[in-house]
């Protein structure tokens, strides 16, 4: 029997912004680091996507407002092994700050993997490069870039043939992995080994967590932008020019071009910054960086997210040159300037594209009905072989019960979805009828895996029970509630309601046409700060013991609501 409310969410699914406005960000949910380019008519994002798998998810888009994720750059196991290691990465770890870019047929994605093995020796940052005709797909084995240091590389190509490797180093010693300053170095595509002398080039406005470099060409200039002042609410965008690939070069007088450390901290989002630019076929100019939200608390269960900005050019004076004994002349340089009218990440700014208007769609429905998962879907690491299922069952996503429980670096059955606003509706039917006790099925909120709410059926010497459990940095998890589910057969719906900045538990035993609340308690339980977001998903475990047990989930709903 489908959920009665399969209509609700299917109508309301699509709504439209402000008439002649777009609203930001984006793209929502967990897209940090966005990375964008043009080809054609066509436009691609790429974001960081840490520990999860499959990892850097790619946004196709004709108008700057309407995206749709179309691909994974890592899509398969035999690219998240070995040096690429995504199998016992740590948390916070993986795949960070990635660059997209288009030439000659080609697209290209150069990135960092930071794996560290837990044991006190220090982590190993892989730079590497992946390739593929199309955007969505499929992507090349990675290409490992020897003997580059640090992390956020950048991959441009000159309008000469050269192509260029931009990347960041510890200060003052550019063979150690570390950020502070930024170094250019020739890349040979052939055989992908860096040639030629490194040059540093920057070290930023501020000389702080000078990191995100990205080089573009235009007016004569070679540009180098980058992010400075860290992830937090210091963060900001800082841009500089230089005549030379290599540099000198010159910092924009007006630096920062983006931050939101000026604005108050009741403003919608803050830590704005690591942006990308990109320019239209008219020759206009937009930028794409990330924020967080003001939703909580002043901060945001999504994590940080996809925002978009117009962008002009505008002459400021770089130095003064003296042309005779008695003379000085002003040396101007073109700069990008970011929202022009406001300075700032606006909630709602014209549209690109006029005449495309932008529709929000803040709802995910799954039926398990295609042959494959749904590109939404992200495990936490590679799974192991055999976590899941959807051929064993048609029309249903089947999850086995694995012995390994929440823990960092470990493969455990957990699928899930980027959490997209912070109020929202959450709906999951489950088919559960386990042979042993305390094998748990159910749904889960996870932030990391010290900080995630678990709702999960088991069963104990014949009776079945529902458990809420809370897990949060630096403590033990606890049960927040536990009740007997007298009348269960096998077959539960979860419901999760978010508003006012709490979360509202409930379930039915009768498909749907009655509901029991059971628990509710604050959104902040599962706001862990972090850069990487909350997920909405299922989860099973057997508790450290083998066993064969399974859910079988039919279908989940989700709506959320802007504020």
């Amino acid at each position: 029997m489908k959920n009665p409310l399969w209509k609700y969410f299917i109508l309301s699914a699509v709504v439209f912004s402000k008439e002649g406005n777009y609203i930001n960000p984006i793209i929502p949910g967990a897209h940090p680091d966005p990375s964008i380019c043009r080809v054609g008519d066509d436009y691609y994002i790429v974001n960081s996507s840490f520990e999860f798998f499959p990892g850097l998810p790619i946004h196709h888009s004709r108008d700057l407002v309407n995206w749709e994720l179309v691909g994974h750059g890592l899509h398969r196991e035999d690219q998240c092994n070995g040096e690429m290691n995504l199998v016992d990465v740590q948390s916070d770890g993986g795949i960070h700050a990635p660059t997209i870019r288009y030439n000659k047929g080609t697209f290209y994605i150069i990135t960092t993997n930071v794996y560290n093995r837990g044991d006190g020796t220090p982590g190993k940052m892989v730079n590497f490069i992946i390739t593929a005709k199309k955007a969505s797909g499929p992507w090349s084995k990675p290409h490992i870039i020897e003997g580059a240091p640090g992390i956020d590389p950048d991959i441009f190509f000159d309008d000469n043939g050269k192509v260029y490797f931009t990347g960041t180093h510890a200060p003052g010693d550019m063979n150690k992995n570390g950020i502070g300053e930024i170094w250019i170095q020739e890349l040979n595509l052939k055989d992908w080994k860096l040639v030629g002398k490194r040059h540093t080039v920057w070290d930023g406005a501020f000389g702080c967590c000078t990191e995100g470099p990205h080089i573009y060409k235009g007016n004569g200039l070679y540009y180098l932008m980058v992010a400075e002042g860290g992830t937090g609410r210091n963060h900001a965008v800082m841009i500089a020019a230089s005549k030379q690939i290599f540099g000198p070069y010159e910092e924009n007088p007006r630096n920062p071009i983006l931050t939101s450390r000026h604005l108050t901290d009741k403003y919608f989002v803050n830590s704005t910054g690591h942006a990308d630019l990109v320019e239209l076929p008219d020759g206009r100019w937009y930028m794409v960086a990330l924020g967080k939200r003001n939703d909580l608390n002043g901060d945001s269960n999504m994590g940080r997210e996809t925002y978009l900005m117009p962008v002009s050019w505008e002459p400021a004076i770089v130095k003064w040159e003296q042309v005779s004994k008695t003379k000085w002349e002003p040396v101007k340089y073109l700069w990008p300037v970011v929202s022009p009218q406001s300075g700032k990440v606006e909630r709602y700014a014209p549209l690109p594209f006029p005449e495309k208007k932008q529709y929000r769609n803040d709802e995910f429905i799954d039926d398990f009905d295609i042959k494959g998962l749904n590109l939404e879907w992200n495990f936490v690491r590679v799974p192991k072989n055999g976590t899941y299922s959807i051929s064993e069952n048609p029309g249903y996503f089947r999850l086995y019960a694995k012995p390994d429980w929440i823990k960092n670096r470990k493969q455990f059955s957990l699928v899930g979805f980027r959490q997209k606003e912070s109020d929202f509706e959450y709906e999951v039917k489950m088919k559960f009828s386990p042979s042993d006790d305390k094998v748990e099925c159910g749904i889960i909120h996870y932030q990391k895996e010290y900080n995630y709410l678990a709702s999960t059926v088991y069963k104990d010497n014949r009776k079945f029970f529902l458990s809420l459990r809370l897990a949060e940095k630096h403590k033990d998890p606890i049960p927040l509630k536990k009740i007997r589910l007298n009348n269960y057969r096998d077959e539960i719906i979860f419901k999760v309601i978010s508003n006012d900045d709490k979360y509202n538990f409930f379930y039915s035993l009768d498909y749907g046409n009655s509901f029991e609340s059971y628990s509710v308690t604050k959104a902040e339980v599962v706001l862990d700060r972090n850069y990487t977001g909350a997920y909405l998903g299922m989860y099973a475990t057997s508790n450290g013991k083998e066993s064969s047990d399974f859910a079988d989930y039919e279908w989940v709903r989700y709506k959320g609501f802007s504020r």
